[in-house]
């Protein structure tokens, strides 16, 4: 049986920690379900991770669906977010047709829309029709370029409209919040305030719980991860280590063996070829 959203609000208020991870695919939702991981989230940042972009804007709709589709067939128990993209809630109309796609397309359990008070209504819309809504709030990726890639709301103004945005979403009905790159101090405050799950990510420790994305936790993409990233593993080295064996093998022709290959009766193989 899934875990639903009831079951993550039970965790907050049993005091239990809860883990979250990105999944974008068939084999790392299964991998995270064997992982015992109670919430994945098909996170616009495929449109980086997976498809090689340099923000989450370009990521569609249609794109969302294919990669939820995926991991909701690869887990059984988690409780599966998927985000909405870019500007495809932009009006209530507009949440309502997505949410359906998402919803009926891709089966997954909850979506997650950022924004605070200017979403508001949307999210009250939607959580009256039976939608599970994820909040998002500090770096919100779809508004980087007029947010900047960097700590939101260092300072008392910005810090009160966060809280602010927060307590609306709550009261929105949104079922939990995600808290990007703020101050440690400001996530701590909201966390105590909110009867809902905080998830935090770059936010301190603190938080209800934390979501990692899959790439950075294990160390697939060259370079260094982002400072807020918990890198448990250098997967992306060992890859490429075998890749490279591979290939060193064909070339030198070590690779097919026997081992790797099929026998034939030779009196067949003469009657096939004429002999």
């Amino acid at each position: 049986m899934r875990i639903t959203v009831f079951d993550i609000q039970a965790m907050k208020a049993a005091g239990q920690r809860i883990p979250m991870l990105t999944a974008y695919d068939h084999p790392s939702a299964a991998l995270a379900e064997r992982a015992d991981v109670p919430m994945l989230l098909v996170g616009d940042s495929l449109g980086m991770v997976v498809h090689g972009a340099d923000t989450t804007l370009p990521v569609t709709l249609d794109d969302m669906i294919r990669h939820a589709r995926a991991v909701v067939r690869g887990s059984s128990r988690a409780l599966v977010v998927a985000d909405l993209p870019f500007l495809t809630y932009a009006t209530e109309g507009d949440a309502i047709a997505s949410a359906r796609r998402v919803m009926q397309e891709a089966g997954v359990q909850a979506l997650k829309l950022e924004g605070g008070v200017s979403i508001a209504a949307t999210v009250r819309r939607l959580t009256e029709l039976g939608v599970p809504v994820m909040g998002h709030l500090g770096l919100t990726p779809q508004a980087q370029h007029t947010l900047g890639l960097r700590v939101q709301a260092r300072q008392a103004e910005a810090a009160r409209r966060l809280l602010e945005d927060a307590l609306a979403l709550q009261d929105a009905g949104a079922f939990a919040l995600v808290l990007e790159l703020v101050p440690a101090p400001l996530a701590a405050a909201v966390t105590q305030r909110l009867r809902i799950p905080v998830i935090g990510i770059g936010a301190g420790d603190a938080c209800d719980g934390q979501v990692q994305v899959w790439h950075d936790l294990l160390g697939l993409l060259p370079g260094k991860s982002p400072r807020h990233a918990g890198r448990y593993a250098e997967i992306g080295a060992a890859i490429e280590g075998a890749l490279r064996a591979y290939a060193d093998d064909v070339r030198s022709g070590a690779f097919p063996t026997a081992a790797q290959s099929s026998a034939m009766d030779p009196d067949e193989l003469s009657r096939a070829l004429g002999g």
